[in-house]
C-alpha cells in the first residue's frame, strides 16, 4: 500500500515537471489558481479560460523571473505583473527580445516614458505584443545618494574630533 502511494506521488510530481518543461504555451491553468508564485522566480498569472504563454522579465523590476501570462498581454502588463520598475530602472530603453527557433533573434526597444510622461495626447506610442518565449529586459544603473555614505563619513569625522580633543587635553 505504501509503495503504491509513493508511486502515485512520484508520477504526479513527474507530470507537473513535464507540464512546465514542454514548451512556452499552455491552455488554461493546470493548478486552478488565478495568480500563484512559486519558489525560484516562477510566477503564474495564467487565465484558466485562455491560452497562456510563458515569458521572462529581467532587470530592474521588483520581481524578475519567469511568468505564465494570458496570450495577448502587453509589455506594460508584464511590468505590472513583475511589481513595477525599480527607482533605478531606465524606462526609455526597455528591450524586448523575440527568440524564434530556426530564425534570428529580433530585439525591439520600447520607451515606457513616452506613455508615462508624454504631454501630447496625440503621440503615437509603439505597441509591442508579447509572444511565447519572449524575454523583456528592463535596464538600469544604481544611482548614487549621499545618504548611503553618511555613516562612513560621520565615523571618520567623529574619530578625528575625538583625536583632536585628546590632543588638546594632553597639551593642557
Amino acid at each position: 500500500m505504501n509503495i503504491r502511494f509513493l508511486a502515485y506521488i512520484f508520477l504526479f510530481s513527474g507530470f507537473i515537471y513535464l507540464n512546465y518543461a514542454q514548451d512556452d504555451i499552455q491552455i488554461g491553468n493546470p493548478y486552478g489558481s488565478l495568480s500563484t508564485r512559486y519558489n525560484g522566480g516562477l510566477y503564474d498569472y495564467s487565465d484558466p479560460n485562455k491560452v497562456n504563454i510563458k515569458v521572462q522579465i529581467w532587470g530592474y523590476v521588483r520581481f524578475p523571473g519567469y511568468y505564465v501570462v494570458p496570450s495577448g498581454s502587453s509589455v506594460n502588463e508584464l511590468i505590472s505583473f513583475a511589481g513595477g520598475p525599480n527607482e533605478d530602472a531606465n524606462l526609455d530603453d526597455i528591450r524586448v527580445s523575440k527568440i524564434k527557433p530556426g530564425e534570428n533573434t529580433i530585439m525591439y526597444r520600447y520607451n515606457f516614458n513616452d506613455l508615462m510622461w508624454s504631454d501630447n495626447l496625440n503621440t503615437k506610442i509603439s505597441y509591442i505584443p508579447i509572444e511565447a518565449g519572449d524575454i523583456v529586459l528592463v535596464p538600469g544603473e544604481p544611482r548614487y545618494f549621499g545618504r548611503e555614505n553618511f555613516q562612513f563619513f560621520f565615523s571618520i569625522f567623529s574619530s578625528l574630533a575625538t583625536l583632536a580633543i585628546l590632543v588638546l587635553n594632553l597639551i593642557k
